[in-house]
């Protein structure tokens, strides 16, 4: 079992690596707009099928949340000069590799020095500590508690999945990294916790990719006062729905037919778009100066709120949908 996965994980890897080197080369050859993106939406469906393929829950979440989430919307803007593939001068095909495949941004160079920052290793050590422990913590476990750590493993999984794709790609290309989290624990709002703290990466792509022409397209209907608001709430719901189809990868069915939206995500991103979009329209209407409550309490609500609903609403979602970290038979 182990060498099949293994056998399908090399598989999925070289074929997005093959897709990424076509869409490279789409962009050499075909100039951006309607012509690029019909050259380039075979890839992206591929990179939605790709996950089908694997069975071990681990693989399933970095591949679907690294490939067939990022790098779609990655190329989908790729396709109109958007976005992280795209710069003046072009990448040169290792940093479009690297670009496309991981969930990475470049940092723009100061006066053409790059300066790259340490990193934490105390807190790497310590995430894979925690991520050792909580594997075997939820075997014994059932029902709500066993999906509750399962949950604690994928977010360790995922921060030190980051942490070392960040090391390793500084190492090998030489380049400043966007850091992928920037401290949660001290958000003072959910604006700044979604904006400007939690996996910022996804924030940069949403908010060029889905944010933006939304703002555009609501300017004309309510005016750009007030079409943040629906632009908010609606990058909330692309969220949403995204984070269901990594559900539906990781119930590992093997059909399309079985698919049915758990909505508790959606319902979880959609309370803290309004909760945001809230905020938006308070500081637009009373124009505050300064914060109503101290720091410390302002933080403790945010990530009390964030912690509250992602146990009524989050790990739920992954429970009605099944996921389980046995393999298939």
């Amino acid at each position: 079992m182990m060498k099949g996965e293994i056998n399908n994980s090399i598989m999925v890897w070289s074929v997005a690596t093959i897709l990424f080197w076509y869409s490279y080369k789409i962009g050499k050859n075909v100039p951006k707009g309607i012509r690029r993106l019909v050259a380039l939406f075979p890839p992206i469906i591929i990179l939605l099928l790709l996950p089908k393929r694997l069975t071990n829950v681990h693989l399933i979440y970095i591949f679907s949340f690294s490939h067939s989430w990022l790098s779609t919307f990655k190329l989908l803007l790729f396709s109109f000069a958007k976005g992280p593939l795209s710069s003046n001068p072009p990448h040169c095909l290792s940093h479009f590799l690297f670009l496309a495949a991981l969930p990475i941004k470049f940092q723009h160079k100061i006066d053409n020095q790059i300066k790259l920052p340490s990193l934490n290793w105390f807190d790497f050590v310590v995430l894979s500590i925690l991520a050792y422990f909580f594997l075997p913590s939820y075997e014994n476990k059932q029902s709500f508690h066993q999906v509750t750590f399962m949950c604690l493993h994928l977010y360790f999984g995922l921060e030190i999945f980051l942490f070392l794709i960040t090391a390793i790609t500084r190492k090998l290309l030489q380049v400043e990294l966007e850091k992928p989290f920037d401290k949660p624990y001290l958000s003072t709002s959910l604006q700044d916790y979604w904006g400007r703290r939690w996996n910022i990466m996804v924030t940069r792509i949403l908010h060029t990719s889905i944010y933006e022409p939304m703002l555009k397209a609501f300017s004309h209907v309510i005016g750009r006062k007030w079409a943040p608001i629906p632009a908010v709430l609606v990058t909330f719901m692309v969220s949403g729905f995204m984070h269901e189809l990594m559900f539906y990868y990781m119930k590992h069915d093997t059909t399309w037919k079985t698919w049915e939206l758990c909505w508790d995500s959606i319902c979880f991103f959609l309370i803290h778009g309004v909760c945001v979009a809230l905020q938006i329209a308070y500081k637009k209407i009373f124009k505050p100066k300064h914060d109503i409550l101290p720091r410390v309490v302002s933080c403790t609500l945010t990530m009390a709120f964030v912690i509250f609903t992602g146990i009524w609403l989050y790990i739920p979602a992954l429970i009605r949908c099944g996921v389980s970290f046995t393999q298939k038979s």
